[in-house]
């Protein structure tokens, strides 16, 4: 009681040195809308009197938009968008990568990734090239992929000369000294290591179920450089293939965020009449193949169940990919395929849900809400300038396995079914949504502008990306569907595949009206 008495002494004590101001009674005052003195009473809702009215810059309907591009004499294109800011992202995107080395040792595409921005003809060391970029705020990247090569610089627009011609020189000038090479080796060992202890074994299937694709040709090759081959790639093969493929023809330069006429003028400087470090004898060896789809299975018998260790261990899992072919990012069949892609969603089973995360996707409401022991259940579209493929990836324990591909198989056979109109406008809203927000991002930005004007030699603005999905029916989504169940699956396998069904089942299974598999029959228990 007498701790109790002591406080309310203590609130009296400070409520009375506020002072009589602080306990005003009456109608409120209000203070003068400005503090200064020359206009006293007007609201900031109303204008100034006596301040001539602003004149703001306005441009043409899709002028924002628009995406220059620029040939120059020996076939490298320019390419631009301008966007306001004080910063750029500019780069040279080239039409090379793993699908291009059956002629030569897989994982080089994978090594220059690794080599990229180290020493040049200009810059000793690849120290030099981060404090050259430093003096203009700038961070730069390398990026490989099936098909595409990217190097990328974002920095200060003001240093667009310097950017543009350290860019030429990392990508035409390389070094390649001998300590460069053995370095990427130790990273690229350290990266296959790495890829095989993971806990998400997501790049690893992509791998596996490309490989089961398109068996030994283009993009089914490996992306990632094999070990056995780590040894066998040094200046000489580089060089060979560098001759090959880096080459102005197969070369964009691409900018955002920068105005056009002063990158054609810096690549005009740069990247024309510039002898490489490999010489400049003309590509004779070029990979032209086209996309073989051969479709197959790729399994990896791995003991998952020390994957993830600590005190939330993730349980031992194995992981299913089954794909069909779809088709190129060229066809006009490759939005409706996004489409669907969209609408079958997924993810993994303890997502946290909320507006934007495909919750109402069938993945979720067939796969992820019925069967509470699937641990994911993923949709995933690749696609390429002659070929695509439309995979479903599931996990879940080891002694479900033969359930949880059956379940991936009837999700295969109702996409060639009825579409309801209102989760495909859902689905369709969602895309554009995804779409539309992901350009608000600079490099993504470039990467599409440089993508594009690499395949297409121009550019689909956003505003007609989106009134191609909006112009989606349902007949055209059962339609490119129906199209797809009539090839043969890929399938990858990684992890305990005691029960999983042969191919030939999986295939029966995809041919079939329900998707269930085949019954099998075992005479002991």
């Amino acid at each position: 009681m007498a701790a109790v008495v002591l406080v309310a002494t203590r609130l009296l004590r400070v409520s009375g040195s506020w002072g009589p101001s602080r306990l005003r009674f009456g109608p409120p005052t209000y203070r003068q809308f400005s503090s200064g003195s020359t206009y006293p009473n007007i609201p900031l809702s109303s204008p100034l009197p006596g301040i001539p009215k602003p004149v703001f810059a306005t441009v043409d309907g899709q002028e924002k938009f628009e995406t220059k591009v620029t040939t120059l004499d020996n076939g490298l294109r320019v390419a631009s968008q301008n966007k306001f800011g004080q910063f750029c992202t500019v780069g040279i995107l080239i039409n090379s990568g793993s699908r291009y080395e059956a002629k030569y040792p897989s994982g080089i595409a994978h090594f220059l990734e690794k080599l990229a921005f180290s020493s040049t003809t200009r810059f000793d060391s690849k120290d030099d090239i981060l404090l050259t970029l430093e003096k203009h705020g700038g961070i730069c990247d390398c990026q490989t992929s099936r098909d595409t090569t990217m190097y990328a610089v974002s920095a200060d627009s003001k240093g667009l000369d310097t950017v543009v011609g350290l860019l030429a020189d990392v990508v035409l000038q390389p070094r390649l000294t001998d300590e460069e090479i053995e370095m990427t080796r130790m990273a690229v060992q350290f990266e296959l290591e790495d890829l095989n202890m993971r806990p998400d074994p997501e790049p690893l299937l992509t791998e596996m179920i490309h490989e089961a694709a398109y068996r030994e040709n283009t993009v089914g090759l490996h992306r990632f450089c094999p070990a056995e081959n780590i040894a066998k790639i040094n200046r000489q093969v580089l060089h060979s293939y560098l001759r090959n493929y880096y080459t102005p023809g197969r070369m964009v330069l691409a900018g955002v965020g920068v105005e056009h006429e002063h990158l054609v003028d810096c690549a005009r400087k740069y990247l024309l009449r510039v002898q490489p470090a490999w010489g400049g004898v003309p590509a004779v060896d070029i990979d032209r193949s086209v996309a073989q789809y051969t479709g197959g299975m790729v399994k990896l018998e791995r003991d998952m169940s020390n994957v993830s260790l600590g005190p939330t261990p993730i349980p031992e899992l194995t992981h299913i990919m089954v794909g069909l072919e779809s088709c190129s990012f060229l066809e006009e069949d490759f939005i409706p395929f996004a489409v669907l892609n969209m609408m079958m969603g997924g993810g993994g089973s303890f997502s946290a849900g909320g507006p934007g995360k495909g919750m109402f996707s069938r993945l979720y409401l067939n796969v992820l809400n019925r069967h509470h022991w699937m641990y994911n259940a993923t949709s995933y579209h690749h696609s390429y300038e002659d070929t695509g493929l439309l995979c479903i990836h599931a996990s879940a324990d080891p002694r479900q396995v033969r359930e949880m591909v059956e379940i991936i198989t009837k999700e295969f056979i109702l996409m060639g079914g009825s579409v309801d109109v209102v989760e495909l406008e859902r689905a369709k809203t969602q895309l554009m949504s995804m779409l539309m927000m992901n350009l608000e991002s600079r490099p993504v930005i470039f990467e599409d502008v440089g993508r594009q004007v690499l395949a297409t030699h121009s550019r689909k603005l956003p505003h007609e990306l989106c009134a191609l999905i909006r112009n989606v029916r349902p007949e055209d989504i059962k339609r490119v569907a129906s199209k797809m169940l009539r090839g043969k699956p890929a399938v990858a396998a990684l992890g305990d595949l005691t029960d999983l069904p042969t191919y030939e089942h999986i295939q029966a299974a995809l041919s079939s009206k329900d998707g269930r598999l085949p019954r099998t029959y075992r005479l002991f228990r």
